[in-house]
């Protein structure tokens, strides 16, 4: 069985382009990746992701929003996440269940164990063997969010980051909430450092839990 790694934190705090970086220095010692995100990640769910993050839509309840997002998980594991796994590919995926209890349960205010009943359907169960937190300041994340959403061409998914900054403090303390009842499984890297020192730290770090697992 593969290994299944998780990427988590607020809004600009680099997650993705550390998952680029990342998988560019698995490849290059031979592991077989897969490179998946949520909202999305199959055509079916891509379709959900442009209904969540559009603008556009934000007079959509918090209820509907966490379904559509559990609905969104179930297809993704079955098309993308489990044969990944079972054909023994290290799958890193930018969020997963995490981000569901962050943002639609510390941040939304959506009780935790109904988001960790649809967690478990959608998911059959499974849970990351790792999960990397990039944790930095919510003004910081905010400020290159908007930066890098000004310079794309494409849609402008920001349903998110125009939410009130207390609802982004809420959603990264309820992260490092999370990291801390299970340090066993988080490993939290300073999102605050230049992309060139936090893709060390997080190279680092998966490269120890990985190789300790082997040996």
């Amino acid at each position: 069985m593969g290994w299944f790694i998780t990427f988590e934190g607020g809004e600009g705090c680099g997650k993705t382009t550390q998952i680029k970086l990342l998988a560019r220095q698995l490849a290059e010692r031979g592991y077989t990746l897969r490179v998946t995100r949520e909202p999305g990640g199959c055509p079916i769910a891509d379709q959900v992701r442009s209904i969540l993050l559009d603008a556009a839509n934000r007079a959509m309840t918090p209820m509907t929003e966490l379904l559509l997002y559990a609905a969104a998980r179930a297809q993704h594991m079955q098309e993308i996440i489990i044969p990944a796994q079972a054909s023994g590919s290290i799958v890193l995926c930018d969020r997963f269940t995490d981000a569901t209890i962050a943002y639609q349960g510390y941040g939304r205010g959506l009780d935790l164990a109904t988001i960790e009943y649809l967690n478990h359907i959608a998911t059959d169960g499974l849970k990351p063997r790792l999960s990397v937190l990039i944790d930095c300041p919510v003004e910081v994340g905010l400020e290159r969010a908007f930066a890098r959403i000004n310079g794309s061409a494409g849609a402008r998914e920001e349903r998110f980051e125009l939410e009130s900054v207390r609802f982004h403090q809420r959603v990264r303390d309820g992260y490092l909430k999370l990291a801390a009842e299970e340090p066993e499984r988080f490993v939290v890297i300073d999102g605050n450092r230049s992309v060139e020192e936090t893709a060390a730290a997080v190279t680092a770090a998966v490269l120890a839990r990985i190789t300790e697992s082997s040996s």
